[in-house]
């Protein structure tokens, strides 16, 4: 299994952001893009409207350890980046998951064979 990377230079979001699709709902925007690999690159943007750097991380934990559990579910060959919106800062791992798989079924990025969950 070909583990996940993360994206990490501003120029990797940058053509997500251009070239990708994506959808949103109240706790975050996703976006995905094709990047010709075997793996998954996923970035996470949390900014400081979300809240204090405590809150900013634990949200960024979340978010990461909940595409972890989740990562056989996506399509390979993705880059993904969530952004975090303001009203993720209060929310728990129940609603972080939800609002994921929420994300990933409207962009198709969630292998159809899985969708049972």
């Amino acid at each position: 299994m070909i583990f996940t990377e993360s994206l990490r230079k501003n120029a990797q979001f940058q053509t997500v952001y251009s070239n990708g699709k994506s959808y949103g709902n109240k706790l975050f925007v996703m976006y995905a893009l094709k990047n010709g690999t075997e793996g998954n690159r996923i970035g996470i943007s949390v900014s400081k409207k979300v809240g204090n750097s405590v809150i900013r991380h634990r949200v960024k934990r979340l978010v990461r350890e909940n595409y972890r559990l989740h990562e056989k579910m996506f399509n390979s060959g993705l880059d993904i980046v969530v952004i975090a919106r303001p009203g993720a800062a209060t929310v728990g791992y129940q609603e972080v998951e939800r609002a994921l798989l929420f994300l990933g079924n409207r962009l198709n990025i969630i292998r159809k064979e899985q969708n049972q969950i």
